[in-house]
């Protein structure tokens, strides 16, 4: 076999294997939590710590493969990923696998960054759009198996077993890469930015971890404000460092075209309201519905795989409607979509969600390509791969700041609703540590531990409560949801384009 399809298939696989991981822990958190005795606040960083990581180094993992090789580099975030996915299961606690987590958010982001400029370094012409096809069909197969493999892992081998199953594949990954892949770099390749690596992490950081912490210490504190300082104070200096450097990470130029501006809006948008969604779903139906990781995987699948197949149908649209139209009918479909699932009330089965879920499935796959094709088709071929990492760098950030934001108002919500529901009960001055404890997936351990004569009660009160909060989160994704689909079809012109990237969507039809 030829050594460029060699590279398709390592490509293919390693994505394949980071892409799942994103998705494939949601299912897993309410075991983990169990079993690690984790807080709501863990879990959030469990996810939160991988996203901020991947987010943060995703630019610079893209020059720094330019200038050391791209095989090396692509080989060391494969290592990496797989020693860090080693620890994930070997974790001992929360707070060991949340940084574990943020290791293979490193490796990911390595990985990702270097994967186009290897396909692109071997194919040229019609075989490059075939091997564009098959990476973009890697990322919608990863998202639509994700839920269901985990749940199948998490059951039968447990939890651990959805980072273990990273180990032998990505060794074998590495192997391959060394053996078949061949090296390239950029000779003129811009030097690494650190100082914008830097505060742009460092901000991120500061801004998620102040809405995290926000409910426990109080949102006037001078704690949080202080965090939501820190991060302005750093995004202010990101923003200067990117305008004023030699060789910025971020090219602020390109937000001057309304176009490139709409893409990333579209993707902060469909991360913060559908992706970091799954995370509240799930609790949902594992801790008050009770079903099993297996179940849950199941009950994602009308989800997930319309949007595969939708996807995968939608490539062809662009080439009949202005590319904006699929943008923002996508994401009011998102927000029709959470809007369907509300209504949830203590008695609530999971087919309340299924309307929703389909409705919402359509409308991310018809975002997906166009959004792939908008980022690089208002960009010189010379500045694709920045345009892309910008745009990658846009959704990790959405689900990155979403889950904590949510997850104030999911926590904060849950705590309001109990409060005069266990007024004159044993446990009423306990609200808070219930609603915290409930959030993190503990509601049969909670109710395990309240007196007998209430426990009927308390059981309502808190499904109730939980569906409440779920309503309330729902709302404000849809609102989002609706905010980016106006963004998009107002921003995104089709006189901006200066390729042909968004009249052939079809090779990343998929992704």
């Amino acid at each position: 076999m030829e050594r460029k399809w060699w590279t398709l298939i390592v490509v293919c696989v390693a994505t394949f294997m980071l892409l799942l991981d994103i998705t494939i822990v949601n299912v897993a958190l309410p075991k983990i939590a169990s079993s690690l005795h984790a807080s709501f606040t863990d879990i959030q960083w469990v996810i939160d710590a991988y996203a901020l990581t991947l987010a943060s180094l995703l630019l610079t993992s893209g020059t720094l493969a330019d200038l050391l090789g791209r095989r090396l580099v692509f080989a060391i975030g494969l290592g990496l990923f797989s020693l860090t996915s080693l620890l994930c299961g070997l974790s001992p606690s929360a707070l060991f696998l949340i940084f574990a987590r943020a290791g293979q958010g490193v490796g990911g982001a390595i990985m990702f960054a270097t994967s186009l400029a290897l396909l692109a370094q071997e194919f040229q012409g019609r075989e490059r759009g075939v091997a564009l096809g098959a990476w973009g069909a890697t990322l919608g197969a990863a998202a639509a198996v994700g839920p269901l493999l985990g749940g199948g892992l998490t059951e039968g081998l447990g939890w651990e077993s959805i980072f273990f199953i990273n180990v032998p594949v990505g060794v074998a990954a590495v192997v391959l890469t060394c053996m078949k892949v061949n090296e390239s770099r950029n000779p003129e390749g811009a030097r690494i930015d650190w100082i914008g690596t830097v505060t742009f992490t460092a901000a991120l950081f500061l801004l998620v971890l102040g809405v995290i912490r926000g409910n426990a210490v109080g949102w006037g504190s001078a704690e949080i404000v202080a965090l939501f300082a820190g991060s302005a104070l750093l995004l202010v200096a990101f923003v200067i460092t990117e305008a004023t450097g030699r060789n910025p990470m971020l090219d602020l130029r390109l937000f001057r075209k309304p176009t490139f501006c709409g893409a990333s809006i579209v993707a902060f948008a469909v991360s913060a309201s559908m992706f970091a969604m799954f995370l509240y779903l799930t609790l949902y139906l594992q801790t008050i519905l009770g079903l099993s990781p297996l179940q849950t995987g199941l009950r994602f699948l009308p989800t997930t795989v319309v949007m595969f197949f939708v996807a995968a149908a939608s490539g062809n649209l662009s080439a009949r409607m202005p590319v904006r139209l699929l943008l923002g009918s996508g994401m009011a479909l998102v927000g029709v979509g959470l809007l369907l699932m509300r209504g949830l009330t203590a008695t609530s089965d999971w087919t309340a969600l299924l309307a929703g879920f389909i409705v919402a499935g359509v409308g991310v796959g018809l975002i997906n390509p166009a959004l792939a094709s908008t980022a690089i088709g208002v960009v010189a071929p010379q500045r694709s791969g920045m345009a892309s990492g910008i745009n990658s760098t846009f959704r990790q950030v959405g689900i990155a700041t979403g889950i904590a934001v949510l997850g104030a108002i999911f926590e904060s919500a849950i705590s309001s609703d109990l409060k005069p529901k266990l007024t004159g009960t044993p446990v009423a001055g306990h609200a808070a540590q219930i609603a915290h404890a409930v959030a993190a997936g503990g509601a049969q351990k909670v109710l395990g531990s309240v007196p007998a004569s209430i426990r009927a009660d308390a059981t309502t009160a808190i499904h109730g409560a939980f569906a409440s909060a779920m309503n309330d989160l729902l709302l404000v994704g849809a609102i989002g949801a609706f905010a980016g689909a106006v963004l998009g079809l107002l921003l995104v012109r089709g006189r901006d384009f200066v390729t042909a990237g968004a009249r052939e969507p079809a090779a990343v039809a998929a992704a």
